[in-house]
């Protein structure tokens, strides 16, 4: 008789709220949350579906840009992740869960949020791995405030030129390399389709993010280049505890979704790796949800 498979729930394979309170000046280190956020650094097997290729993930010291790191790392691709100088101590924990892997990873610290730091990015990825074929634009900022009186000019700003400037230089520059076979990979969030009020310039974003994913991958495929995005619900990363949300919210975060718990990055790496690979070939201009059964749409 065949054995049976492992089948485990997927409402209990990862904590529940409620979670502590837990505030950290942002951008706050994951390395200091509780409970700590899986990125798949001791389950993720690669078998090769990225072999040679070569990506740059912004935002990829921790949350979902981490678990992307790991996952394409042991699919067999070079990565190149970028981080705030301040999330130095999050990189260094990716560096070590990668360390008995054989990868390559390369580093390269700074603010996407100005244009020239933003566009170099690109150009010395490339530079450092023989060229570039993969770029996951994930690196966001978010601010909870509780009424549009309270969005600082200088918050508005900061948060669009994260969120939607850098993905428009840095697509604008890869594009100008990156050979037929690439892609592109944007996040949005359900935030994008259906948001909340208190993050109105975070959602914002979001819709526009789902826009230029839809537009530029119209493009790009003219390029033999894939766009295509992933919408994230409510996932366990420092973004929520470090000014992502109030701290009422954090205590209960993902609570609301069928799930009854947020999702943990390592549940996304998977999205990511399909995209990218071959398996993808004919995705173009998709928004793929992943939110834990809450409604997208």
């Amino acid at each position: 008789m065949p054995k049976d498979a492992d089948l485990r729930d997927p409402r209990d394979l990862f904590p529940k709220p409620p979670f502590p309170k837990q505030p950290q000046d942002p951008p706050g280190l994951e390395r200091e949350m509780e409970p700590r956020p899986d990125h798949g650094e001791t389950t993720y097997r690669g078998t090769g579906r990225l072999q040679g290729r070569r990506a740059l993930i912004t935002g990829g010291d921790s949350g979902i840009g981490k678990a992307v790191a790991i996952a394409y790392a042991r699919e067999g691709a070079q990565v190149t992740i970028n981080y705030l100088p301040d999330e130095e101590k999050d990189a260094d924990d990716l560096e070590a869960a990668l360390k008995d892997d054989g990868a390559t990873l390369h580093r390269l610290p700074g603010d996407v949020s100005d244009e020239e730091t933003a566009r170099k990015l690109v150009a010395s990825a490339a530079e450092m791995m023989g060229g570039l074929d993969l770029l996951v634009l994930n690196a966001g900022k978010q601010v909870t405030q509780p009424d549009i009186s309270e969005i600082s000019s200088e918050q508005f700003d900061k948060t669009m030129k994260t969120n939607i400037y850098a993905m428009f230089w840095m697509s604008q520059s890869a594009l100008k390399i990156m050979p037929p076979g690439s892609a592109i990979i944007t996040v949005t969030s359900i935030q994008g389709y259906k948001p909340s009020p208190t993050l109105l310039d975070y959602a914002t974003t979001k819709f526009a993010i789902r826009g230029f994913t839809e537009g530029l991958a119209q493009q790009a495929i003219e390029k033999g280049v894939r766009v295509n995005g992933i919408a994230p619900g409510p996932v366990w990363t420092v973004l929520q505890p470090s000014g992502g949300q109030p701290q009422e919210k954090v205590e209960n975060f993902g609570g609301s979704t069928p799930m009854g718990r947020p999702g943990q990055p390592a549940e996304l790496a998977g999205a990511f790796v399909y995209l990218a690979s071959p398996e993808a070939s004919y995705t173009v201009g998709e928004i793929l949800a992943i939110t834990g059964g809450k409604p997208a749409s």
